[in-house]
């Protein structure tokens, strides 16, 4: 059985062009999806235009959020010689004594968590970090990021990702490398 027709929206980023389907989230509120997951060209691509822009900071670890951007963040690690540490969505016995943070996804509408493994922690006890993601839309993933950060005292030298998206105006200091329109459903049509 074939997946339906979705409308998309196409994308070039470092240099590659990707067809972008498009996910309603919200009654006549749509976005486009990117997913890195197995797309070794274009999270390799990426990986070599942010490296550069990182490097410009005083980051010493990078730090995501489980699972899209799992891909990004390792090479990144690779291009920069930097380790990373993944800040899990489910707590597991092994994570010991994990430190806890609350955020609410865009794609899912959910409130999750985000965990810290015990493990980590002294690897990111007073250091500078750069947050990850794929893509930065309401914020939220970030700021539970952030408060991780905070109650292990490290500093966040740089947030990072592929593509901001929604008001543009609100991600002034993201590293990014494109902008992706939130589509809402009006009598033209037309992307806000």
């Amino acid at each position: 059985m074939s997946a339906p027709q979705r409308e998309v929206y196409t994308v070039t980023v470092a240099g590659l062009t990707r067809d972008l389907r498009l996910f309603e989230v919200a009654p006549g509120v749509r976005i486009a999806i990117i997913n890195i997951l197995g797309d070794t060209e274009l999270v390799q691509a990426v990986a070599r235009e942010l490296a550069p822009r990182i490097s410009k900071s005083s980051a010493e670890v990078l730090v995501t959020a489980e699972a899209k951007s799992i891909p990004l963040a390792h090479a990144l690690s690779v291009e920069l010689g930097m380790p990373y540490v993944v800040l899990r969505k489910v707590y597991k016995p092994y994570m010991g004594d994990a430190l806890e943070a609350h955020t609410v996804s865009i794609t899912t509408g959910a409130p999750q968590k985000l965990y810290l493994d015990e493990k980590d922690r002294s690897m990111l006890a007073g250091r500078n970090v750069a947050l990850v993601d794929d893509v930065i839309s309401t914020g939220s993933t970030l700021q539970g990021m952030r408060v991780l950060m905070d109650k292990v005292n490290a500093h966040v030298a740089a947030q990072v990702a592929i593509f901001t998206e929604g008001d543009r105006a609100r991600w002034g200091d993201i590293i990014a490398l494109g902008h992706l329109p939130i589509f809402i459903d009006d009598d033209a049509g037309r992307p806000d």
